[in-house]
């Protein structure tokens, strides 16, 4: 079979482990894929999520080179297997990738940082444009607003309304591929005459004026139809470099919504609700020893419990702290790369309330103290600062002084949750910090 023969050449091109953990693990279904669409069977959402992201123009292409028709690629958890043909038949409206059945709203780990976009989301699927219309969720990259986005359609997609869900990218390319086919006809029809618009990353319109043009158009149709208008962003409107006034104003008619890093306890509660999901087990322990040195980008998270699964899997053991630690050893790299003393600080200022000038005075006020001995602990666990240039920089007598310190907050930090949980907190702000400038 010609798929077989595609799954070869990937396996050519890509190293043996990825190979082995992830794409030997599709299965053509053969009943279900038409000639304009490929569906292959996966057994957890981990893999299909991350075949999705790197591999699937990659297949599509490779089904160009050999068929000469290039497909959409459609990835299915083996648990939903039963209800493909059911997904397809909903979502047959949809421009170019099939609602992830994964995604419910019954799924998503709902904390502080996301509840007030998920109830918003929740209320237009039950009440098409009658409350807010458009919906702007915005947010930093993997904090879930796909996942929100996919919970709406495949909510309103069980009431039979007509769903496009689309990136703003795949608008765009489906865009420039009617104006060269000279067929806008059908580009209008089908996103002008739509029950919901879910649209991901409106960001990459900026600075695009011939599609930006075209959107406003089709926003200007499907508002005053009473069509509901979801889309998100890694930012708000306004500091979207490159984007039309009269879009902007548009984007916040409705209401806007961001969706701030996940805290401590909701990250736990998103790991043991993936562990649950895939049968994973996973101790307590390890659970928030992940939680507290990962950053909030929930795919990353889901492909190191992946990648844990997969090794205690070979190796026939249970997943131990140890392998969690090494697992997570190059994330940690990259999210402390240039964490500075002055992060730390603002940081800590912010979070206990004092002046970042506080922190670096010799007060010997408890609550100031107590400060110092945090930028200590974290300025120690989270970059390679010695005692000699702590003491320095924090105007302390001499590096006695900051290993006095580090013991101190060392023995607070075992002997109360408390503490441990807020500077737990902390850790995890300043690595998100870290990881959103890279990003």
């Amino acid at each position: 079979m010609i798929e077989n023969d595609i799954l070869k050449q990937l396996k050519d091109e890509i190293s043996e482990y990825e190979y082995n953990t992830y794409i030997s693990k599709m299965k053509y279904d053969e009943n279900t894929s038409k000639s304009d669409l490929a569906v292959f069977i996966v057994p957890n959402i981990y893999i299909a999520n991350w075949i999705k992201t790197k591999y699937s123009e990659k297949i599509s292409h490779l089904f160009e080179v050999y068929k000469k028709i290039k497909p959409e690629i459609n990835i299915i958890v083996e648990s939903q297997k039963k209800d493909v043909k059911s997904f397809i038949h909903r979502n047959k409206f949809q421009t170019q990738a099939i609602l992830n059945p994964s995604y419910t709203f019954d799924s998503f780990v709902v904390g502080d940082s996301n509840r007030l976009s998920f109830e918003i989301a929740k209320k237009i699927s039950q009440k098409q444009a009658n409350i807010y219309n458009p919906v702007l969720i915005y947010g930093g990259t993997g904090l879930g607003k796909t996942h929100i986005l996919n919970a709406i359609g495949n909510a309103v997609a069980e009431k039979n309304k007509i769903v496009i869900y689309v990136t703003a990218e795949q608008f765009l390319n489906d865009f420039i591929t009617r104006i060269n086919n000279n067929t806008m006809d059908r580009f209008r029809d089908k996103y002008r005459n739509c029950d919901y618009l879910l649209i991901d990353d409106v960001q990459f319109f900026g600075g695009k004026e011939g599609v930006q043009q075209e959107f406003f158009h089709t926003f200007n149709e499907l508002h005053d139809k009473k069509k509901q208008i979801v889309m998100t962003s890694d930012k708000a409107p306004k500091q979207i470099l490159g984007l039309e006034e009269r879009l902007k104003s548009r984007f916040e008619w409705g209401i806007m919504t961001d969706i701030q890093p996940p805290g401590l306890e909701t990250k736990i509660a998103i790991i043991i609700q993936k562990c649950s999901l895939n049968k994973i087990e996973i101790d307590r322990e390890i659970i928030h020893y992940l939680a507290s040195n990962i950053n909030d980008n929930i795919r990353q998270i889901e492909g190191i419990i992946l990648k844990l699964n997969a090794q205690a899997s070979i190796i026939g053991q249970h997943i131990t702290l140890s392998m969690a630690k090494n697992a997570i050893k190059d994330t940690q790299k990259e999210n402390l790369e240039n964490i500075t003393l002055e992060n730390i600080i603002k940081i800590v200022s912010k979070e206990l309330n004092i002046k970042p000038s506080e922190i670096k005075s010799k007060s010997r006020n408890k609550i100031t103290a107590n400060a110092r001995r945090i930028v200590i602990y974290l300025a120690r666990t989270l970059a390679p600062n010695s005692m000699y240039a702590l003491a320095q920089f924090l105007n302390m007598k001499d590096h006695s002084s900051v290993s006095k310190a580090m013991k101190m907050i060392t023995t607070q930090i075992n002997e109360n949750i408390n503490i441990k949980a807020m500077i737990d907190e902390m850790k995890n702000k300043i690595q998100n910090e870290q990881s959103n400038k890279r990003t």
